[in-house]
């Protein structure tokens, strides 16, 4: 299911009200230049939980939000610490980008979150599994606190070539 959103409106009012220049030079060049954008959102995958898209597609570009380790048939997180955690938002994420229109093997960037950075070799090792011999860039950052105390949460950016 994906609705098409125009934010060429909002994103001219946002860059007229923090530049310097002429006004309608800056709104002009914003109106013509920005791609149209396309959310994407599936029912297979845990519902955003806030007031952000699963999923939005720009150009050739697919930008995935960050995957939790909810089981989205019941909406509550996997038991099994951070591991399962791990996989099933792994799992959430390939749902996300293949209902954009992607796959795993086109995923060009990920960002991992961790609790803890004590997890990282048992997350890497799950990720090295789950990946295989991809290997898309990645970030991997220790926060203080994820969504729902989650483990475990990672984001990714995927091509539509």
């Amino acid at each position: 299911m994906f609705a098409t959103l125009r934010l060429a409106t909002s994103l001219a009012r946002r860059a007229l009200l923090s530049s310097s220049r002429p006004p309608r030079t800056l709104a002009l060049r914003t109106m013509s230049t920005h791609p149209s954008l396309t959310v994407v959102s599936t029912p297979n995958a845990p519902a955003a939980v806030g007031p952000y898209s699963q999923g939005v597609k720009v150009g050739d570009l697919l930008f995935a939000s960050g995957s939790l380790g909810l089981d989205p048939a019941v909406g509550k997180m996997v038991e099994g610490g951070v591991e399962a955690q791990a996989e099933q938002a792994l799992k959430n994420m390939k749902t996300i980008v293949e209902a954009g229109g992607s796959e795993v093997g086109k995923i060009v960037k990920t960002t991992v979150f961790l609790a803890n950075m004590d997890d990282f070799v048992a997350v890497n090792a799950i990720y090295s599994r789950f990946f295989g011999e991809h290997k898309p860039a990645r970030s991997a950052v220790q926060v203080a606190r994820l969504p729902l105390n989650a483990l475990f949460e990672i984001e990714c950016i995927a091509s539509l070539k």
